[in-house]
């Protein structure tokens, strides 16, 4: 069996297990099924179905258990990481549309530019050895591409766009001072064989705990923000959170009462603005003034 074969076939037991439990013998029925469609083999003996399971575990970080009691094959959820249920993402997608080049009457794309993703691997692998990068940094209010050398310490994902997180080590009275670039306006990039010395303590998911996007805190604290949905609005709010801080204080059939801890960056203003009618600012009353002028203005 092909390479190619037998990576198409982890991706059916997966996807298959992801709907809902099954028995070796549902599981078998599948395989055989998807044969048929996309006319290759996958059919699997026993013996070749749990070496499938630990490649599985080893390729795509899911673990695949086999419960006693109903007899069944379970993916266990609470093991499975944001990276593993990201690389199933791509794999869907991935196997949607290599059907075919003629997809256009079926699918509609995002009209956008590249985000940049073609140096992902290679800003991991300077993640990861701690090397300095170069690169050429054009930004969106200035005619001028500039030059920038930095050290990279992480990377992270906003409203479909990829951003790096670097130390500026462009001068030394700058050097250790937090920048964020966006990686589709990142070109010519290079990774030297220069070290670097990652700030101590540095943490991405403590750097960006109580911010809304990329945009830095100014401000020392976070506030407490109370914001009132329209009852319509409050059903996406639920399912999509604007912050990992939500809490619900009121959900009725007048409205989504939420309440977050987060710094009144820009990006966060911004948000809030998109929101139009369906959203109040119930407190701090600074932010609901904030947002009230930032109407009035459009209005005018």
């Amino acid at each position: 069996m092909s390479t190619k074969e037998s990576l198409l076939r982890y991706f059916h037991i997966t996807n298959k297990l992801r709907k809902s439990p099954a028995t070796f013998n549902e599981l078998d029925s599948y395989l055989r099924q998807q044969s048929e469609l996309q006319s290759m083999n996958f059919n699997v003996s026993k013996r070749q179905f749990k070496r499938d399971l630990e490649d599985i575990g080893s390729i795509f970080e899911i673990e695949i258990n086999y419960d006693f009691k109903r007899r069944v094959y379970a993916i266990d959820e609470e093991l499975q990481s944001e990276v593993s249920r990201r690389r199933l993402e791509a794999f869907d997608t991935f196997n949607a549309l290599k059907i075919g080049e003629n997809i256009s009457k079926s699918i509609q794309f995002e009209n956008r530019r590249p985000q940049g993703t073609e140096n992902l691997f290679g800003l991991l692998h300077a993640i990861t050895n701690n090397l300095q990068i170069r690169f050429t940094y054009q930004k969106f209010w200035e005619d001028e591409p500039s030059q920038r050398l930095v050290g990279p310490l992480a990377l992270k994902e906003f409203k479909n766009r990829w951003y790096l997180i670097s130390t500026n080590l462009e001068k030394e009275s700058s050097n250790g001072i937090i920048k964020t670039f966006g990686l589709d306006r990142i070109s010519s990039l290079e990774i030297t064989r220069s070290k670097f010395k990652c700030p101590q303590n540095f943490n991405i998911e403590d750097y960006f705990k109580h911010c809304f996007g990329i945009i830095s805190p100014t401000a020392e604290k976070p506030i407490e923000v109370i914001l009132s949905f329209d009852p319509d609005q409050g059903k996406y709010i639920k399912t999509l959170p604007l912050h990992q801080s939500q809490q619900i204080i009121v959900d009725n059939d007048d409205e989504l009462r939420i309440k977050l801890l987060i710094y009144n960056t820009f990006d966060f203003r911004m948000e809030l603005l998109a929101h139009g009618n369906m959203v109040r600012v119930l407190q701090p009353e600074s932010l609901a003034e904030e947002i009230r002028a930032g109407h009035l203005a459009a209005a005018k």
